[in-house]
């Protein structure tokens, strides 16, 4: 079932780290000065050497490897209701599904601001939808509020 979402972000992140590559040291590179911050309106607001684009790929990659390490420590999660023996390994499927999906997410947001900020420093006239975030944010916020949900049901499912 974790197969699917591990697969994704991962084709994520490799794409960020291809993407980057190619920005930077490809036939079509970027010009010397880049978008480096947008703001709430997603314009433009902050310019910086095209080199900052290396904080995607690596900032995507450690939260990566960070939430792959904690999905290999289920037995130390905290859960949000009471833990029994009958209902541990229900609770530890459904964080572990939940970390899963966030780590898509996550991905994908980086790889989604990196594309969005070398399309901008190649085409000023285009712009990010300033949507894009709060609906990216919204995602995470209910793949949580889901899973925690659905933790709730797994617990008085086995209490029952």
């Amino acid at each position: 079932m974790r197969r699917t979402p591990e697969i994704l972000s991962l084709v994520a992140l490799a794409a960020i780290f291809v993407v980057t590559g190619l920005a930077l040291y490809g036939p079509n590179r970027l010009p010397a000065l880049i978008p480096t911050h947008f703001g709430a309106a997603a314009q433009p607001d902050g310019w910086g050497s095209p080199h900052t684009l290396l904080l995607f790929p690596a900032i995507a990659a450690i939260l990566y490897l960070l939430m792959t390490w904690v999905a290999r420590h289920p037995s130390s999660f905290n859960f949000p209701m009471r833990v029994t023996p009958r209902n541990r390994q229900q609770l530890e499927t459904v964080a572990l599904n939940m970390i899963a999906w966030l780590k898509v997410e996550v991905t994908c947001i980086f790889a989604w601001v990196e594309w969005g900020a070398i399309r901008a420093a190649r085409h000023p006239e285009q712009r990010f939808s300033p949507l894009l975030m709060p609906i990216f944010i919204a995602l995470v916020f209910a793949t949580v509020i889901g899973h925690v949900v659905a933790m709730f049901r797994a617990a008085r499912a086995v209490a029952q």
